[in-house]
């Protein structure tokens, strides 16, 4: 824990009440003939403001603003009630003996001794680790100091202990020595240089040992607590031993090394003396001391430990360095030269405590101002009016003086046309700022752009955002061109077992999409070329005017074909006479110059003496003349007059600025005439408006390069922004790619899963619970017995696949019909409304959702279709002739109609599913639209065995 070194604080006086009413009453009704009653609350309020300040205020902030305002309130009362009389009971601050006394002096006395000790016990209480508490501890000591001070040096007759001059001054003592070992601290955290801590701990030591010896003469009196005592005879030797400690560093950098050596043997020992009386002071400390810390005894033990311990390492280093290297002569302690000593702590008046605008307003207003009579109020208006006239005659003096010596300059255009002279003066196109400042500022404008974002970043962000829009459109149409080819390449293999439709009508809207996209990003090609090509026509500009070589730009266009002589080579051959005229030029020119400075500085004189005379006339107060006055009414003029005479001076001195002013002015008017009357025309003159000209041209080449930059920029902005948002379109546009590619894929695992089980079942096999049936001829595969091999489900014979494979769908067997208009599907009934996803797989129990459901007009009409009403059974079985003769399959043979003639028996292996109706092929050979199809449609599952009757008539009433 690091301990820092224990402050004392000096302890309070107490008192007893005091009444305050009688006596201000009897000199109200005595002294100014008014009624005591009408100021009974100033009375009060005056007895309460001692009440807080002397008996309830603590050591803290608040009570030294208590303090403050009361001694304040003393002060106005004193000068208001000089002969006053009130019974003052204080009890001494270290005796505890009442002394009573009238007089107003010793109340005033004893309040700014509790000021003082109110400031010790602040500034002993701050956390010096803090550099805010080690300033106000420093700033408190040194206001306690200068509290005590005062009262020694107004206060002669002390009629108590504590305010007696030799308290007085040892206590000041203490609290200058603690105000030293505080700067002391501070310079030692700072590090600062070794000689300068030297004296200051130099100077704290012989503080404190002076208190040593001074407080000898209190032994005995029982005055001061003996902890005081101790702390400062310990104080005494550690800060010796740290001034021995600092001074032999630097003797040994300075290469005295023997006497470095005996300084640090002197700091050792000195810090052992200190520690030795610490550790006695820290076993018999009182711990209930209002006026030391409660951790006094093991801080100063810690201190000094630490001291100690310095001393010693650095005492042994340096023995050890001379034993082994220096080998110096060691002189005696007492020969060493003396430390010098640096007083770093000086008191702080009272006037400068009370001066402070924060205490002023703590002190607050006059309780009694009410007390003053009215023709004092009346006198002090009329005498304030009085200063405001005089204030208003100046001010209005001065302005009329400025404005005067601006429109003359200004109607003579000297500060425009000087540079211009001065320029022809020296013989050259200078004689100016080469950048115009509003180059200057589109530099500095530009510079800040440049650095926070170039342009070229930004091309290359957006050129970054461009390539990486484009990859990822064209990788959606890669990746949906792979899809469709999977799709056809299963469709081929497995022929018409393969009932996935084709991805190109559920795709449609997809690729519109990714042809908008495309077609904006092929548009959009166009604005980056225009601004890259604004880029390239402005890039050269700008990167000369952000360049160190603009300012070698205008100086080479102000001197562009002007001659290299002088600019009033008038005619070739009198180059004497034009030397002539420049040194007279040159003459004018710095004679002008010269009353432009003079009459600055009047208007600066000017302003200082207005300001001052201002400041003079608002603290002036005759309310207390005019108090002193009042019995003589006739001496109010003769008043006013003499207090108004003290602003005369300023009034002087008004005067003559302006006066001084004029003449300056006059010779300016003089000058100035015959300057243009020499070198107003000629060629000179017209060789300085062509500088100017080409000098405009210039800027004017710098302002269009801006302007195209910030065109550059605002166009780069927008594009960033258009290919930010076609981004955040080809994320969307990635997400439906990426789910239809998903769903697409695992509706073709599935397919395929079920095809090649349909594929292995297509052989015969021999049912088990009946007898067999005769095989069927033996004929070459067709596309008739393929066609049969698909009604498998409707078998019991129990080697069944695991999972009843789905019927496929008529329209699959044939290849893919031309696309029909829209117009084919008019005649249809509207479907009832799907009740799963467009795109649902129909072996799947439980369908995933269909995030593009809504692309397609159609796809939300046709997706799962619902059984239709039931229909007549020779319309079912008409329709099987004309489905097979939409197929144009082959006769079957003459075995084959004992399989296909029970309708009813469906569980008949080989049978055939009867077909749809004719309405149902028309139907199958209109399903790729070519506006709006169904998109993802797949065919409904085939019914179980058992409701063959039913899937007839679904299928009958479907395709009608």
């Amino acid at each position: 824990m690091a301990y820092q070194s224990p402050m004392i604080a000096i302890p309070k006086k107490t008192t007893g009440d005091v009444d305050w009413t009688a006596p201000i009453c009897n000199l109200i009704a005595k002294s100014f003939g008014e009624n005591p009653d009408n100021y009974a609350q100033e009375c009060q309020a005056l007895q309460r403001c001692r009440q807080d300040a002397v008996k309830g205020a603590g050591s803290d902030m608040t009570g030294r603003d208590l303090l403050y305002k009361y001694f304040g309130q003393l002060e106005i009362l004193e000068m208001r009630f000089p002969e006053i009389r009130v019974n003052f009971p204080w009890n001494d601050a270290f005796t505890n003996k009442l002394t009573m006394q009238t007089a107003i002096a010793y109340e005033k006395a004893s309040v700014l001794f509790q000021i003082a000790a109110t400031h010790s016990a602040i500034a002993a209480s701050q956390n010096r680790s803090d550099p805010e508490g080690l300033k106000l501890a420093f700033y408190y000591f040194r206001t306690c100091a200068g509290m005590l001070t005062y009262i020694n040096e107004n206060f002669l007759h002390a009629p108590s202990t504590d305010l007696s001059r030799e308290v007085i001054k040892f206590l000041v003592g203490v609290i200058m020595a603690q105000a030293t070992e505080v700067f002391l601290e501070k310079c030692i955290d700072e590090k600062k240089a070794p000689a300068l801590v030297a004296k200051i701990a130099s100077q704290s030591a012989s503080m404190y040992t002076s208190l040593s010896e001074e407080v000898k003469d209190f032994m005995g009196k029982g005055i001061f607590d003996r902890n005081w005592i101790t702390l400062i005879q310990i104080k005494s030797k550690h800060f010796g031993s740290v001034a021995q400690y600092y001074r032999g560093q630097v003797d040994n950098k300075a290469g005295a090394h023997g006497e470095a050596l005996v300084r640090f043997t002197l700091a050792e020992s000195l810090a052992k003396e200190a520690n030795r009386s610490a550790a006695s002071f820290t076993a018999l400390f009182a711990h209930v001391s209002p006026t030391l810390p409660a951790d006094a005894g093991p801080s100063i033990s810690e201190r000094t430990k630490v001291q100690l311990q310095l001393s010693t390492d650095r005492k042994t280093e340096a023995q050890r360095d001379n034993d082994l290297i220096y080998n110096a002569v060691l002189p005696s302690a007492d020969a060493l030269p003396a430390i010098e000593k640096a007083v770093v702590a000086t008191h702080i008046s009272i006037q400068e405590v009370y001066r402070a605008p924060d205490v002023q307003n703590v002190i607050g207003a006059d309780i009694f101002v009410k007390l003053i009579p009215l023709s004092v109020h009346e006198s002090a208006s009329v005498y304030s009016e009085e200063k405001a006239k005089l204030v208003r005659k100046e001010v209005e003096n001065a302005e009329s003086a400025e404005v005067e010596v601006r429109s003359a300059l200004e109607a003579m255009g000297v500060q425009a046309g000087l540079a211009r002279f001065k320029a022809m003066a020296e013989g050259s196109l200078g004689g100016e700022e080469e950048i115009p400042l509003d180059v200057r500022r589109w530099r500095e404008d530009i510079n800040v752009m440049e650095d926070r974002e170039g342009i070229d970043t930004l091309l290359q962000q957006m050129a970054r955002l461009k390539e990486a829009v484009k990859a990822d459109l064209d990788g959606f149409s890669r990746d949906l061109d792979v899809e469709s080819r999977e799709c056809e390449t299963m469709r081929v293999k497995y022929d018409h077992l393969w009932t996935q439709e084709p991805s190109a009508s559920f795709t449609k809207s997809i690729r519109q999409d990714l042809k908008s996209h495309i077609g904006a990003l092929d548009a959009a090609a166009a604005s980056d070329q225009q601004v890259s090509t604004l880029w390239e026509s402005v890039k050269s500009d700008i990167r000369l005017l952000l360049s160190p070589d603009v300012e070698e730009v205008f100086r080479a266009s102000a001197q562009r074909d002007a001659p290299s002589e002088s600019l009033l080579d008038l005619d070739i051959g009198v180059e004497a006479h034009d030397e002539t005229e420049r040194v007279r030029i040159r003459q004018y020119t710095t004679e002008i110059e010269e009353r432009l400075g003079r009459l600055k500085k009047i208007a600066y004189e000017r302003g200082e003496v207005l300001k001052e005379l201002k400041d003079k006339i608002q603290a002036d107060d005759v309310s207390h003349l005019l108090l002193l006055n009042r019995r003589n009414p006739g001496a109010e003029q003769s008043l006013f007059a003499a207090e108004l005479e003290k602003f005369r001076a300023y009034q002087q001195r008004l005067g003559t600025t302006v006066y001084n002013q004029q003449a300056v002015l006059q010779e300016i008017q003089g000058l100035w005439k015959h300057l243009r009357d020499l070198a107003g025309r000629g060629p000179g003159a017209k060789k300085w408006d062509e500088r100017e000209r080409r000098k405009k041209d210039t800027v004017r080449r710098f302002s269009n390069a801006r302007d195209g930059y910030m065109e550059v920029r605002d166009g780069l902005t927008k594009g960033l922004q258009f290919y930010q948002q076609l981004t955040d379109l080809s994320a969307a546009l990635a997400l439906s790619v990426k789910s239809f590619i998903t769903d697409r894929r695992s509706e073709r695992d599935r397919l395929v899963g079920q095809a090649d089980i349909q594929q292995r079942l297509a052989v015969p096999q021999t049912p088990v619970e009946k007898p067999p049936l005769p095989p069927p001829p033996r004929s070459p595969p067709s596309l008739d017995s393929s066609f049969k091999s698909m009604m498998l489900h409707g078998s019991q014979n129990p080697v069944s696949p695991p999972t009843r494979p789905p019927q496929a769908s008529y329209s699959s067997i044939l290849p893919p019909p031309p696309p029909q208009p829209v117009k084919a599907y008019s005649n249809l009934p509207p479907p009832p409304q799907p009740a799963r996803p467009v795109y649902t797989n129909p072996v799947s129990s439980n369908p995933p959702p269909d995030p593009y459901a809504s692309l397609g007009a159609f796809g939300s009409q046709f997706s799962t279709p619902r059984a239709a009403p039931p229909v007549p059974q020779q319309q079912m079985h008409s329709a099987s002739p004309q489905r097979q003769s939409s197929f144009s399959l082959p006769p079957p043979p003459p075995s084959r109609p004992q399989y296909a003639a029970n309708p009813q028996n469906p569980q008949t292996y080989g049978q055939q599913a009867p077909l749809p109706p004719q309405s149902w092929r028309q139907y199958s050979s209109q399903t790729q639209p070519t506006q709006q199809g169904s998109q993802y449609q797949t065919k409904p599952p085939p019914p179980p065995p058992s409701q063959s009757r039913d899937t007839q008539q679904y299928y009958q009433g479907y395709g009608r």
